[in-house]
């Protein structure tokens, strides 16, 4: 495909994403018709689909849509999108409007360049660049245009099984290089050969996991020893549970209010070589050591590799995540043995989900402190985390 083509692509799959279709799904769909379409090209046009999502907003100023009189999703378009973002890649605009077959008209005297304004030109809706500002204070700004870039590609090394140098040595030998994150002493940080990981013997045998840096150091915090019995209260896919077991002998429960989400972590368990227990109920074996709550949350922290959330966000439903997440925290809090441990942790930024959320749990609760919290960013290499580790007397 040549240029104007992987234009005409991804303008095709941004219109079914702003139609509402999954932009996994919509790149799927796009993929299993496009046979002709070479692995380059289908890296292209996802790169461009997802560019587009983070950057939206400043793309359709560059575009000449949207602004300040009027909301963006009234003149949002795939092409707008697609042109906004590689106007701002610095691109020859010409070579991909070429007007060509398979390839989009050449531009019209409407689709002008203008200047981002506001929030605007942060990416993000503008009911949340105060909460954001607060939250992150002096960090805002480049936090902010961090987050509008694509985010590395981070394993985790199974250190139970293979040391962090040996699994460099190890991934090299299958066409994948990668380095020592400093934010986790299990993260590496791939630099090339991304794309071969999944299909390579390293990841098939366990040694090492996709997972964030941030996400690592967050478990790397837990106080666990061995012989612990311990509970992931919100377990999702189990990387969390998959980390904790690799690093102490511990007798650990996931659960999840959609058990669909854990569907894969038996299996990733007995290839990590661990046991981990799957259960409906986890009250029923409780009181817990240690239980882990990595909330549902609005995923601000996150919004590099999920920019679709950053749009679907609304004060409302952040109202009901942090109602939800105080539910979780007290849910929590009873399977807590006395002299445990309960950790909380989000991927976001904002305040009201992070340390608002500690305080009122602490206010609510006699017999708990806090042990210590901590904020990790982008400017760390990360994704935006929150963590918090409380004690029960």
């Amino acid at each position: 495909m040549r240029s104007p083509g992987r234009a005409a692509a991804a303008i095709e799959i941004l219109d079914q994403i702003l139609a509402g279709a999954p932009a996994e799904k919509a790149l799927i769909a796009w993929g299993r018709a496009s046979r002709f379409a070479g692995s380059k090209d289908r890296a292209a046009v996802r790169d461009l689909v997802f560019d587009a999502l983070r950057q939206r907003r400043s793309a359709l100023a560059m575009a000449g849509a949207g602004g300040r009189a009027g909301p963006d999703a009234a003149a949002a378009s795939g092409r707008a999108l697609v042109l906004g973002v590689l106007r701002l890649r610095g691109e020859n605009i010409g070579l991909w409007f070429d007007g060509s077959d398979h390839a989009p008209a050449p531009l019209s005297e409407s689709e002008t360049p203008r200047s981002a304004e506001g929030a605007e030109a942060f990416d993000i809706p503008d009911w949340l660049e105060l909460p954001l500002r607060e939250a992150l204070g002096a960090d805002f700004v480049p936090v902010m245009a961090a987050m509008r870039l694509r985010a590395p590609v981070i394993l985790r090394v199974n250190t139970a099984r293979i040391s962090r140098g040996a699994a460099i040595v190890a991934l090299a030998a299958e066409g994948i290089e990668t380095v020592p994150h400093p934010l986790a002493a299990t993260a590496l940080e791939a630099r090339s050969g991304q794309r071969l990981i999944a299909s390579g013997r390293v990841f098939a045998d366990g040694l090492v996991e996709l997972q964030d840096a941030a996400s690592q150091a967050v478990v790397l915090g837990l106080p666990l020893k061995d012989g612990m019995k311990v509970l992931d209260l919100c377990a999702g896919g189990g990387g969390k549970t998959l980390a904790m077991g690799a690093m102490a002998r511990l007798a650990l429960t996931a659960h999840d209010a959609s058990p669909r989400r854990m569907e894969d972590l038996k299996t990733r368990a007995a290839r990590a070589g661990l046991q981990v227990r799957l259960s409906a109920r986890p009250e029923e074996a409780a009181p817990y050591d240690l239980v882990l709550t990595d909330v549902p949350c609005s995923g601000s922290g996150s919004w590099r590799r999920d920019p679709e959330g950053k749009w679907q966000l609304t004060p409302e439903r952040l109202g009901a995540l942090t109602h939800l997440q105080a539910e979780i925290l007290d849910r929590a809090a009873a399977m807590t043995v006395p002299g445990g441990w309960l950790a909380y942790a989000t991927c976001s930024f904002l305040r009201a989900e992070n340390e608002d959320q500690v305080e009122a749990f602490l206010a609510r609760h006699t017999g708990w402190t806090l042990a210590s919290s901590r904020r990790y960013g982008p400017l760390e290499g990360g994704d935006g985390f929150f963590s918090a580790l409380l004690s029960r007397a």
